[in-house]
């Protein structure tokens, strides 16, 4: 069985029917289809947060999911940032375009995760390893990925948990847009505290 072939079993139904089927390990299943998006790009983070949220429940859903997604983008940083130092790594992250870009990440850090961790569909895996080959503090890009995907799971979640009854009052979805905008306004009120403390704190590595 290809790659292709197991994309393609991976269903509403059949997620909700694994989940159901492990329930007696609790949140464990819910928590590691999350952790594991990190690691296997390919699979839908909507569905999976959304099936979560529908067979655990709103708020345990959004638990579950976010604890899962939080670990596995932090262990991927943390091991890419480990290993900066390779000498392939360096090789290839000395090239001028890398370099320029590595530059860009180092200036907007905090931005460039929180900012990115708000989509539900991206490369989430390029993320964290731009950020750990950057060498971004610890701190900083901790804050900035709960953060971010605090935002984006909560509103899959919230539309996942009852998913027809946003089909028939689709207007509901005010909630999640009003969500997302005070999200942004008190998060900018975090970068800023962040981006303001990180030229201090750059040469620490913590």
């Amino acid at each position: 069985m290809n790659v292709s072939d197991i994309m393609s079993n991976i269903t509403e139904e059949n997620l909700k029917a694994l989940l159901d089927q492990y329930r007696s390990f609790g949140p464990f299943p819910g928590i590691l289809l999350t952790f594991m998006k990190s690691f296997i790009p390919p699979l839908p983070t909507l569905l999976i947060v959304g099936v979560n949220a529908a067979v655990y429940g709103l708020w345990l859903g959004f638990l579950y999911s976010w604890i899962g997604m939080v670990s596995g983008c932090m262990v991927t940083f943390l091991i890419v940032r480990r290993i900066a130092g390779h000498r392939y790594l360096v090789r290839w992250a000395s090239k001028p375009k890398v370099q320029k870009s590595m530059l860009w990440v180092r200036r907007n850090a905090f931005s460039y995760v929180f900012l990115l961790s708000m989509f539900p569909v991206g490369p989430f895996v390029v993320i964290n390893m731009a950020a750990g080959l950057a060498r971004m503090r610890i701190r900083s890009f901790f804050v900035a990925l709960i953060c971010g995907k605090a935002i984006m799971i909560m509103s899959v979640s919230y539309i996942g948990h009852d998913l027809s009854r946003f089909i028939e009052h689709p207007f509901q979805l005010l909630y999640v847009v009003l969500f997302l905008a005070l999200s942004l306004i008190i998060s900018k009120k975090i970068e800023a505290r962040f981006t303001r403390t990180a030229p201090e704190q750059q040469e620490k590595g913590m």
